[in-house]
């Protein structure tokens, strides 16, 4: 079976010559892959040509030349309305079309999901989508959901999150019936509010795995496979996650060039270090899913490098070779079903 992903060259802070690299990079690392590149054509034929590998891959890539560039500050409104020609809308109409089975942008969060709705809509049965990500661990990394979609999650649509996250996290990692914790400020019953507790009541009545609650911390202790939260209390934690890493690389590196036998030490650490910043790098948990609509979308950090942004596309080919948005339509079905 032959993979199809459209790839919006424009989006992240580096744009064209990013996209393009780790695209001709996913190409060679899965044979059955073909990927279209939506965005300014002679910028991405003139960058497809520094390639030398490119002249072997070329009747597996096509190009989708557009006007517009969504910016990654502008208003997701705006682009929704006014931008119909730029290179995101056009990679999302793509999977809408059934041209491609999935679609990667570093672009606008904001304009992404908007576009992403109205284009696609959402599953049956799910009233709003929700954005998964990895986070790394002690033992290896996490799924955790929502990571910033939604700031006022009713305990309905963390139990949907839960419903489709526990899909997606079985298909993708091979983790049959994997555990779900509910993220809190404690682990005991009485802690939380209202619609924690509603939540959690909601959680052990599904058929999920469901852990109970989890604190901050277990996220990076692996403690479940899969945390639930309201996109408020996600975005932050993501986002605590990141400064944390930058902040430990930087007194990391403040501590080993203070004088010349720091930086003798530097020098004979140097493989602990490297294995220290690999696990930490949040390049390697890059491609944040954008689950509930009716078509693969993945996310990239809009920051990405070229390795970075090859493992968003990596994510969007191994959904839509698992089938993802099948899986989760089935099984959101099943679960009308059994609530009529």
């Amino acid at each position: 079976m032959t993979i199809k992903v459209s790839i919006d060259t424009s989006g992240g802070d580096y744009g064209i010559p990013v996209t393009i690299a780790a695209g001709i990079k996913a190409l060679g690392l899965f044979q059955d892959l073909q990927l279209t590149f939506v965005g300014d054509q002679t910028r991405i034929q003139t960058e497809i040509s520094k390639h030398s590998s490119a002249g072997k891959l070329s009747s597996r890539i096509q190009i989708v030349h557009t006007t517009e560039v969504v910016l990654m500050d502008e208003s997701p409104a705006i682009a929704l309305r006014k931008k119909k020609d730029s290179s995101m809308r056009v990679a999302i109409n793509l999977v809408s079309s059934n041209q491609v089975d999935a679609c990667v942008s570093a672009g606008n969060t904001g304009a992404l999901m908007a576009i992403s709705r109205f284009v696609l809509k959402t599953i049956k049965g799910i009233d709003r989508p929700a954005i998964m990500g990895r986070m790394p661990t002690t033992t290896g990394h996490i799924h955790m959901l929502d990571l910033g979609a939604n700031v006022d999650s009713s305990p309905e649509a963390l139990l949907e999150f839960a419903t489709m996250g526990s899909i997606a996290v079985e298909q993708t990692e091979n983790i049959k019936q994997p555990t779900v914790g509910l993220l809190n400020i404690g682990e005991e019953e009485m802690k939380g509010n209202d619609k924690i507790k509603k939540t959690s009541a909601l959680l052990k009545a599904s058929n999920l795995n469901y852990y109970g609650f989890v604190e901050g911390d277990d996220i990076y202790k692996g403690t479940v496979d899969l945390v639930v939260c309201d996109g408020f209390e996600g975005n932050i934690a993501l986002k605590a996650s990141e400064g944390v890493a930058s902040m430990m690389g930087h007194y990391l590196k403040r501590a080993f060039t203070r004088n010349w036998a720091s930086k003798l030490v530097a020098l004979i650490a140097t493989p602990v270090l490297k294995e220290f910043k690999s696990s930490l790098d949040p390049g390697k948990y890059n491609g944040a899913s954008l689950l509930g609509l009716r078509g693969i979308v993945v996310k990239s950090h809009g920051g990405a490098d070229t390795e970075s942004f090859l493992v968003a596309i990596s994510e969007a080919y191994l959904e839509a070779n698992v089938n993802i948005i099948d899986k989760i339509s089935q099984q959101v079905s099943k679960e009308l079903k059994n609530h009529e």
